[in-house]
């Protein structure tokens, strides 16, 4: 292993170690400040927790362009379910495992933490002589995962640079140049509850029916890969189930899926009052459709799981969010079948997957959206819906076609704000300048592409005028879930791109 290679992991291992979820990135931030000040480097920070570390140019570079190296400190968590691990307090253990680096069951935040320990290995490497460099900019934003808010809250002076590098790409060898824009749309829907008096109990048993074991991934990056959603597949298991069994048989007292808007809902669970002699019909339909599931998507979720099984219903008090004293109240709540029925059709209809194709760039999802996730509050349900597209028109089109589904299903909507998408130049000083680079230092091109995912480069671009920018990084698999793993000799690779690029200026 190349000894750069080594120091950049060790690094992140210790970035790892600190708590980083989306809007929870104190910490990071407080660590990154003080790892900055204990090395004499400049530092600031903002109102959101975002950190710029100015590194000065190395001899023969004081005056060269300052390039920006912009990464984001947050991470999507996501976990197996058998993993006991509290991202909230537990470091994240890093497994090597031949060629790649993993997690215990966990995600492990390469994405986009590799991006913070290369920024800082490179600033220390420049200190002791043992690269070049120009002046340097560290730019780490907050709340990348979720919304992208710690790029929207930068201040036009926070930085100086014209140059950026975002090292938030996940194959090593793509220089991307665009990125897709996109929307989320909180959707809530009422829900009319009805009592479920336990004196049934002789007749109803309480059961949680789940999926799990999907692949989930990435909303953007993934979601021409056909992978199986779990909410959607939740529902018309439990619509067949009120099929083959009668409405009055199965009754749905709450459900959970997906974890966040930007990752494929890998999970889902519902919580159902089951009459007892139809137990037996139930668990045959549950088994004919995993067979039917597990045949459809045998290629791309071979994990696939869908599973009835009986519980106690203080399981079902503990997973609710309405803290009643249950001990205290003789029913438990079951939806009304009016909503049951509501709920049904709107989740069987929103859309899912891939709207439509770029007709310009082969290949490349133009317009896409992801039905991500599903909560039982008090009184709601709240569904969220993650658009995305690198045509304004239609990504208004889509957000719209959610908004008019929702609300013929008795819902309202709450459109967040839109980020903008990332418009490639061909043309680029900075890509013409890269490609000869990686030519020249591993004697084949590199491939240029635009991808269907956000990039903060989309807002920094907007709201910076005169950015030249280029996104690029390691090789990461199955970010946004416990699978995702980086490539560890692609590591060195960018690091000597890296080297090589900051030579010719």
């Amino acid at each position: 292993m190349h000894p750069k290679t080594q120091q950049i992991l060790e690094v992140f291992e210790e970035i790892n170690k600190i708590p980083r979820r989306s809007k929870h990135e104190e910490q990071i931030s407080t660590w990154l400040q003080e790892w900055s000040r204990s090395r004499g480097f400049e530092t600031k920070t903002d109102s959101l927790n975002n950190v710029l570390i100015k590194v000065p140019a190395t001899a023969g570079y004081e005056n060269s362009t300052t390039f920006i190296l912009q990464g984001h400190m947050d991470m999507v968590c996501e976990k197996c379910k058998d993993s006991g691990h509290d991202f909230s307090r537990d470091p994240i253990r890093c497994i090597c495992d031949g060629d790649w680096m993993r997690g215990d069951g966990t995600s492990i935040g390469a994405d986009d933490g590799i991006a913070l320990a290369l920024g800082l290995v490179l600033a220390e490497a420049g200190e002791k002589g043992e690269i070049g460099h120009p002046p340097l900019e560290l730019l780490f934003t907050v709340d990348e995962e979720t919304g992208l808010t710690g790029a929207r809250g930068l201040d036009t002076g926070f930085f100086e640079g014209k140059i950026l590098l975002n090292l938030d790409s996940e194959d090593e060898g793509i220089f991307i140049i665009g990125c897709a824009g996109g929307q989320n749309s909180l959707i809530t829907l009422p829900v009319e509850w009805e009592e479920f008096d336990f004196k049934k109990e002789d007749l109803f048993r309480f059961f949680r029916l789940s999926v799990e074991g999907l692949e989930g991934g990435h909303s953007g990056v993934e979601i021409n890969k056909q992978r199986a959603n779990g909410i959607q597949l939740l529902f018309l298991a439990l619509t067949e189930l009120r099929k083959k069994l009668g409405t009055e048989n199965i009754r749905l007292v709450l459900m959970n899926g997906g974890s966040v808007h930007n990752a494929i809902p890998s999970t889902a669970e519902a919580f159902v009052a089951l009459h007892r002699e139809k137990r037996e019909k139930a668990e045959k339909t549950v088994s004919d459709l995993r067979h039917a599931f597990k045949a459809e998507y045998a290629k791309t979720d071979p994990g696939l799981i869908l599973s009835l099984e009986e519980i106690n219903r203080e399981i079902i008090f503990e997973v609710a969010e309405d803290k009643i004293r249950r001990e205290e109240v003789p029913c438990i709540r079951v939806f009304s079948p009016e909503t049951e029925e509501k709920l049904e059709k709107l989740i069987l209809g929103l859309p899912h997957g891939v709207y439509r194709m770029s007709e310009t760039i082969q290949g490349l999802v133009e317009t896409s959206n992801n039905l991500a996730t599903v909560r039982t509050v008090e009184n709601e349900v709240i569904i969220v819906s993650s658009q995305r597209s690198s045509n304004n028109l239609r990504l208004e089109k889509i957000s719209k076609k959610v908004e008019n589904i929702a609300k013929l299903a008795g819902a309202w909507v709450e459109h967040e704000p839109k980020y903008p998408a990332w418009e490639p130049d061909l043309k680029s000083e900075l890509l013409l300048k890269c490609k000869q680079v990686y030519t020249e230092t591993f004697g084949k091109e590199p491939e240029v592409e635009v991808i269907h995912a956000g990039l903060e480069c989309g807002i920094i671009g907007s709201v910076h005028e005169g950015m030249e920018m280029i996104s690029f990084g390691p090789t990461i698999k199955d970010a946004h879930s416990p699978s995702e793993k980086i490539f560890i000799p692609s590591i060195e690779k960018v690091w000597t791109f890296l080297e090589n690029l900051f030579k010719t200026y």
